[in-house]
C-alpha cells in the first residue's frame, strides 16, 4: 500500500507540475515547480501537523514506536514529492550539493521508517519541521520575481523565515533531536539518520545567519545614506530661504 501510495503521490505532483506549466507558460519551468513545492509544503504541514498533535502519538515521548496508517500515508505523500522534486533539481541543475543533500538525507530517512515499519511517528516530526518555513520561502522567490521584495512586505517575509526557522527547525528541533537520541527504541540507524538531519539544520542556520547580517547592514547603510541625503537637502533649503531674506 506504501508502494502504491509513493506512486500515486509522484503521478499527482507530476500532472500538478504540468497543470501549471499549461497555466502559466510563459513563466518557465521553476515558476511552475516553485508552485508545486509551495502546495506541498501547505498540504504536508497541515497533514503533518494533525498526525503529530491530533492523531498522536505525540513524537517527543513516542520516538521508535510502531508506525500508524495515517503516519505511513503523510510520509508515503511527502516521499512522492521528494522523487518528483529531486527528479526535477538534477534534470534542470538548478540546486547545489546543499539542497541536493538535503533532499536525499529526506528521501533516505522516510524510506528506512516505511521499510522497518517503525519511528515514523519523530519522521512526520521532522518532515513538520523542514517544511514549515517552505511557503515563505517560496513566497520570497516570488516576490523577487514579481519585484515586490524589496518592501515591506519582503521585509516581512524573511524576518518571520528567520524566526521560524531558528524557533522550530532549531529550537524544536534540538529537542526533537535529544528526544530521539534518548529513546531507547529508536533504532540506531535512524538515530544516525537524525544526527544528518540535525546537522543539515545547522548548516542552513548559518547560511540564514550570515544572509541576515548583509541584510540588516545593507538596510542600515541604505539608511544612514538617506538620513544623511535628507539633511544635506534640508541644509540646501534653509540655506536658499536666507538668501530669499
Amino acid at each position: 500500500m506504501a508502494v502504491l501510495t509513493v506512486s500515486c503521490s509522484l503521478i499527482g505532483w507530476l500532472c500538478l507540475y504540468l497543470l501549471f506549466r499549461c497555466l502559466f507558460a510563459r513563466r518557465g519551468p521553476e515558476w511552475s515547480c516553485r508552485l508545486v513545492t509551495l502546495s506541498h509544503g501547505v498540504v504536508i504541514v497541515l497533514l503533518t501537523a494533525y498526525v503529530a498533535f491530533i492523531d498522536g502519538p505525540w513524537p517527543f515521548t513516542h520516538a521508535g514506536t510502531e508506525n500508524t496508517e495515517l503516519q505511513i500515508f503523510a510520509l508515503s505523500v511527502c516521499l512522492g514529492y521528494f522523487f518528483f522534486d529531486i527528479g526535477w533539481c538534477v534534470f534542470y541543475g538548478t540546486e547545489g550539493p546543499l539542497m541536493l543533500a538535503h533532499h536525499a538525507a529526506s528521501i533516505l530517512g522516510i524510506l528506512l521508517a516505511l521499510l522497518i515499519g517503525v519511528s515514523a511517528c519523530e519522521t512526520c516530526a521532522v518532515v513538520l519541521g523542514s517544511e514549515v518555513t517552505n511557503p515563505l520561502l517560496q513566497s520570497r522567490w516570488f516576490l523577487r520575481r514579481l519585484g515586490l521584495y524589496d518592501s515591506l512586505l519582503g521585509d516581512a517575509v524573511d524576518l518571520l523565515f528567520i524566526l521560524l526557522f531558528a524557533t522550530v527547525r532549531v529550537g524544536v528541533g534540538t529537542w526533537m533531536f535529544y528526544c530521539e537520541l534518548t529513546s531507547p527504541r529508536t533504532s540506531l540507524v535512524m538515530k544516525l539518520g537524525g544526527v544528518v538531519m540535525y546537522g543539515l539544520a545547522w548548516v542552513f542556520m548559518v547560511d540564514i545567519g550570515r544572509f541576515a547580517f548583509k541584510k540588516s547592514r545593507s538596510k542600515y547603510k541604505r539608511w544612514k545614506e538617506n538620513h544623511k541625503l535628507k539633511e544635506i537637502n534640508t541644509e540646501k533649503v534653509d540655506g536658499y530661504e536666507r538668501l530669499k531674506e
